[in-house]
């Protein structure tokens, strides 16, 4: 049986069951949250995936809010609330850590990134974000400053879909820049639809439907099938999709 990676910060989840008052109440009631029993981190590099509303998002600002960070995004420093959207499970997750000390920290969530940047604005920390405002640039630009600047070795990271403003080409961008940092002793956590992320080599690929998250290879997950597919039969699909005459049999 394999056993936890010493390198990591995070090494295990447990939803402490006995402490939920009701799993008929959300976000219980989602079929991966309600399953959840031990999630044990084995690589420096996990991914959370599955259909929208799997509670990939819901699992991560969990634990998120649970390490300290704030669950709109940033660091244990950002304590500013705009919305409080996010769930009670982080109250019912214990987390076990190693004896490794962070030096690093960043919760990233694209829905709330808006927010996240007219923090650093308001701190006047631009510079360790590039020097420039996030806002001044485009919503990918942004984004791959923040990647490029301000996560350094040494650190946790948990990002909910950091592809959601990233072109093909920076999402491979991102993934050299990951690797450097996992290099650097760095942990990150990613709940992500991009069949390139989950590609980065000996990641844990933990997905959420109707059970407790359940480990998969990265070319049995669907992303990569459908993706694969629809790539080397793009007109054949199509045909299918729009119920178009095909020249040739599917």
């Amino acid at each position: 049986m394999a056993i936890w990676n010493a390198r990591n910060f995070l090494v295990e989840v447990r939803l402490m069951r006995e402490t939920v008052p009701s799993f008929a109440e959300y976000p219980f009631t989602i079929p991966a949250i309600n399953g959840l029993d031990t999630l044990t981190f084995y690589h420096p590099v996990t991914f959370l995936i599955g259909e929208n509303g799997a509670g990939k998002s819901t699992l991560l600002e969990a634990i998120a809010a649970r390490w300290g960070l704030n669950p709109e995004g940033g660091t244990r420093n950002f304590n500013f609330s705009t919305r409080a959207s996010h769930s009670s499970l982080y109250n019912h997750l214990r987390l076990s850590r190693s004896t490794r000390r962070t030096r690093d920290a960043f919760f990233l969530r694209a829905e709330s990134y808006f927010n996240v940047a007219t923090e650093i604005d308001n701190r006047d920390v631009t510079e360790y974000y590039g020097g420039k405002s996030l806002h001044e640039q485009s919503h990918g630009e942004s984004f791959f400053a923040l990647f490029m600047n301000r996560l350094g070795g040494d650190g946790f990271y948990l990002f909910d879909e950091p592809e959601a403003a990233l072109s093909p080409s920076r999402q491979l961008a991102f993934l050299s820049r990951m690797h450097d940092l996992v290099q650097a002793g760095s942990q990150f956590i990613i709940a992500t639809h991009s069949p390139i992320l989950m590609a980065y080599p000996n990641a844990q690929i933990l997905l959420l439907a109707d059970g407790p998250p359940l480990p998969v290879a990265y070319r049995d997950t669907e992303h990569y099938t459908v993706t694969r597919n629809f790539l080397l039969r793009t007109e054949q699909m199509l045909d299918v999709l729009l119920d178009r005459p095909s020249e040739m049999p599917i």
